[in-house]
């Protein structure tokens, strides 16, 4: 394994570790002329940053685009990044749920590029000793989440990090200064067993006590979806249902992957795919671009003038089986 394969594999830790989610994308196979080579990879960040070579400036735009694409659906991708049409004599026919994308900007060339997501392990802590607090961090381990169990006195705020769900589950030992304890500590999410008429009280007792009410907002209370009468072990089933479905909903990302997803927001208003070659074009405010053509009262944004002038010798042929 090269220097730069390290880099990507080290840089892949640091972004793991901040609970970052990120694409990696592998070269599995080229075709002469294309400057990428076979076991390239690169690191794509959800903000289209990319770490590593994967390919000339066609192919780069394209990969990131569809990393991005990657990284929101949490579902590999093949691609297969060419200059004609599956099948033709230069290459081979293109097995089912590839992605094949025209690379007109590639010479001769194409690739085929494996594209996966790399979503970090969620970090959950329930506070407690009951059955249900050791079934909830059983249950959650099985899905491969990275569950712990703590308690009092042992507890401490470094068992808590920004990326940490916790759910509170002394129920009547130590409830006041536990739930304390992990409210300063700021968790991405802290969850509360508790009645609604317990955690109310539970909560008005530490705004007394000078708890922040910014901090005590945030706590979920009671924890967990109402599955109806439940019995105490049940309880873990619903409080899992929850952070399951708060996770799919994009409800734990950090400070830095909220301002990241607000970045790309803004990027992605400012650009447009060219439909022959894919790469992103810059379009300013006004709508402008270099090269430009108007099909059937839609403007399409080109990255040179070749792709535009594809486009408009036969519109139909890159219009019909555009990937979305």
């Amino acid at each position: 394994m090269g220097d730069e394969s390290w880099e990507i594999l080290q840089r892949a830790r640091e972004l793991a570790d901040r609970g970052e989610e990120f694409a990696l994308a592998t070269i599995v196979w080229r075709q002469a002329p294309s400057s990428g080579q076979t076991g390239a990879r690169a690191l794509i960040t959800a903000d289209g940053q990319i770490h590593g070579f994967i390919g000339g400036a066609c192919a780069e735009p394209v990969v990131v685009r569809e990393a991005q694409r990657v990284i929101r659906s949490r579902e590999a991708r093949l691609l297969f990044l060419g200059t004609t049409e599956p099948g033709d004599a230069a290459f081979p026919a293109v097995p089912g749920g590839m992605v094949y994308v025209p690379m007109s900007c590639q010479s001769e060339g194409a690739l085929q590029v494996f594209v996966e997501p790399v979503v970090p392990v969620l970090d959950l802590l329930v506070v407690g000793r009951s059955p249900m607090v050791l079934l909830l961090a059983e249950l959650a381990n099985d899905l491969g989440w990275s569950a712990r169990v703590a308690d009092l006195p042992g507890l401490t705020a470094d068992d808590i990090h920004e990326r940490s769900l916790v759910v509170v589950a002394t129920q009547g030992h130590g409830d006041e200064e536990a739930l304390e304890l992990c409210a300063r500590a700021r968790p991405a999410f802290l969850g509360l067993v508790a009645s609604s008429k317990r955690g109310v009280s539970l909560l008005e007792y530490l705004a007394e006590r000078g708890v922040p009410q910014e901090l005590l907002n945030r706590v979920h209370t009671p924890v967990g979806l109402d599955l109806g009468h439940t019995s105490h072990r049940e309880i873990a089933v619903a409080i899992l249902a929850e952070l399951v479905r708060l996770r799919a909903a994009g409800a734990f990302s950090t400070p830095a992957q909220q301002a990241s997803a607000a970045r790309r927001a803004t990027d992605e208003a400012t650009q447009a795919i060219d439909p022959v070659c894919g790469m992103m074009v810059t379009v300013d405010a006004s709508g402008w671009s270099a090269n430009t053509h108007e099909h059937d009262g839609t403007t399409y944004h080109f990255c040179c003038v070749g792709c535009r002038d594809r486009f408009a010798g036969d519109p139909a042929r890159y219009l019909t089986d555009q990937e979305v």
